[in-house]
């Protein structure tokens, strides 16, 4: 009873919108609370890594779920850059509209990628800009599909604001887009929003897979995902 409470609130607070991952989102919050609410181990400490880590994280880190993991991306992006990056052609990239929001501003880039040199050219490229660079965070997350293994290749960086690379790359999976690289850029405004952040970052990324036709703007995004992410990879070619 107390769930359908929760997802009858969410739909209400949210007519006319797509709430599938919303309400992905509150069951598994739900399924959080009650397993740590039902485990009286204690929790390893967290280290604080940004100005927002509150009581919010212990649901994002409690025994029973885990987030995508964010692997190290130092040591494996700075092999590729000694394998000769001019053999890759730079993606081109995408900026989408800015969501503002108690002085906070998150705005997302998106470029088509096929490979992991790709990324690290994006990511390179998105920090010669020096507003991107000075960004507070710049949250990134991609998914690449192997055709020979049938098997993806993806990752995500949380840059200081914890567990929110890992919902991001989530948030791909859950859409099924593929060959396909998001960053959200956040300029912290000196207002704690709390889980609100997390919420923005994702509808950030959604609406610019929207506008670069990854998935639909309605309801049953993933459908569209595999074609459409397809034909962006050509275009981006």
């Amino acid at each position: 009873m107390e769930l359908s409470n929760r997802l009858e609130e969410s739909y209400a607070q949210n007519i006319g919108e797509s709430i599938l991952y919303l309400w992905v989102e509150t069951i598994r919050e739900f399924l959080v609370e009650k397993s740590h609410s039902a485990d009286s181990a204690e929790s390893p400490v967290l280290k604080k890594t940004t100005e927002e880590v509150a009581e919010d994280l212990e649901d994002y880190f409690s025994p029973g779920f885990q987030l995508p993991k964010c692997q190290d991306q130092i040591q494996a992006l700075a092999l590729l850059a000694s394998e000769g990056l001019e053999d890759e052609e730079l993606p081109h990239i995408k900026h989408g509209e800015p969501i503002t929001d108690r002085r906070s501003t998150f705005q997302p880039h998106l470029a088509p990628v096929v490979t992991p040199k790709q990324v690290k050219m994006v990511l390179d490229k998105l920090y010669e800009n020096k507003k991107i660079a000075s960004a507070t965070h710049n949250i990134h997350a991609y998914r690449i599909y192997c055709e020979d293994k049938q098997t993806f290749l993806q990752d995500c960086e949380d840059d200081g604001e914890t567990a929110a690379g890992g919902r991001l790359l989530h948030l791909l999976q859950i859409l099924d887009v593929r060959n396909v690289m998001v960053v959200v850029s956040r300029w912290y405004g000196g207002i704690l929003l709390g889980p609100d952040r997390f919420k923005h970052i994702n509808n950030c990324a959604r609406n610019i897979l929207v506008e670069e036709n990854y998935i639909e703007s309605t309801d049953d995004p993933a459908k569209s995902g595999g074609k459409n992410k397809k034909q962006k990879s050509k275009k981006g070619k």
